[in-house]
């Protein structure tokens, strides 16, 4: 007996991109893997299958951790990269410093954070931090952590990502990628994977799946070996260790080893740049941050964005400034943006002057 229906599933918000449900070539993939059995906790075909194309696309070098969500592949990753007396280097507005409920104070390293204009760390603030490692009093740098695609929408360029990590590695730091958005950041800049990391010099990634069309489940690459230590087992005692890998795998193989994942983030990022154009046809609109990836940050004419939320969900990101983020995803459709366009249109319309 199947369950009741209770939502509407033509209703499209831009809430956030975790907001969409998964890719019917996802679920597809699901059912792929459901019947019959194989063998738990990452020892099936379906894991084999997505460790053969991780290395495709990442180099031979590869070694992919299926996890469960986002904040477990970084919090694994992290445990992996830093020892217990250091600190993690990272963006003031870095999601592992505002969105994950203090989970790395929590499983024992600090977090540094360093201002970050439109979420794009820069080298200039490293060698600052390094220099302060030989005191003793104080938890030392070890790791940097990048986001890519930013919190604020942004993308590093692979060039800018070689300045980082080589600025990193000479001050002694091994580099972290939250790729959560990395499919993204791919299609913004016409990069391979390979090309934003292993090629970049970052040594671990934390690749994205849920916002990009997966139903639950992302995972961690390891690029260099020699960068994390004990990680299997930082990942079963971080409760990340699916008994039932394969289906985190099949979801990873489904997005992977046909491109749909730069197929999802390259439509995503498309339809923000749409709403990005339509919103700033709007007098009074200012965008805050540049539009690279499927984010867009506006303040919008007074009382714009409440007449909005009468048929939308959206974030308020500053509500001293009135600021909202507006994010879309793989399944937005163009009438979806040119629908909230044209009542934005409409709403100032209504607004006495």
């Amino acid at each position: 007996m199947s369950i009741e229906r209770l939502h509407d599933p033509e209703r499209h918000d831009f809430g956030s991109d975790n907001f969409a449900g998964a890719h019917p070539e996802v679920l597809a993939a699901l059912a792929t893997a459901n019947r019959g059995h194989q063998p738990g906790y990452g020892a099936d075909v379906y894991t084999a299958r997505l460790r053969d194309v991780v290395r495709r696309e990442f180099g031979a070098q590869a070694e992919v951790y299926p996890v469960f969500n986002g904040t477990g592949a970084n919090i694994v990753a992290l445990q992996a990269m830093a020892q217990r007396w250091e600190a993690v280097v990272c963006a003031e507005s870095a999601h592992l410093h505002t969105d994950e409920c203090a989970a790395p104070e929590h499983h024992g390293f600090k977090l540094i954070t360093v201002p970050a204009p439109h979420g794009l760390v820069g080298p200039e603030v490293l060698p600052a931090i390094a220099a302060d490692r030989a005191n003793r009093h104080h938890a030392q740098a070890g790791v940097l952590s990048l986001s890519q695609s930013t919190e604020l929408g942004t993308c590093y360029s692979p060039d800018e990502l070689r300045a980082l990590t080589s600025t990193a590695h000479r001050l002694g730091l091994r580099v972290h990628v939250d790729g959560a958005r990395i499919a993204n950041a791919a299609a913004r800049t016409g990069a391979s994977l390979r090309e934003l990391t292993t090629d970049a010099g970052v040594d671990v990634l934390s690749f994205g799946a849920t916002k990009n069309g997966g139903m639950f489940g992302d995972c961690v690459i390891v690029l260099d070996p020699q960068a994390t230590a004990g990680l299997p087992y930082l990942k079963k005692a971080s409760t990340q260790l699916p008994s039932k890998t394969r289906f985190v795998s099949a979801q990873l193989l489904a997005l992977l080893q046909d491109g749909l994942w730069l197929r999802n983030a390259a439509h995503a990022n498309a339809m923000a740049e749409r709403l990005h154009r339509g919103l700033l046809e709007i007098p009074g609109t200012r965008v805050t941050h540049p539009v690279h990836a499927n984010a867009v940050f506006a303040v919008l004419p007074d009382g714009v964005a409440d007449a909005l939320r009468e048929r939308w969900t959206f974030s308020t990101w500053d509500a001293t400034t009135g600021e909202v983020r507006l994010m879309t995803s793989f399944d937005t459709t163009a009438d979806d943006v040119d629908a909230l366009v044209a009542a934005a249109h409409d709403a100032t319309g209504r607004i006495p002057a």
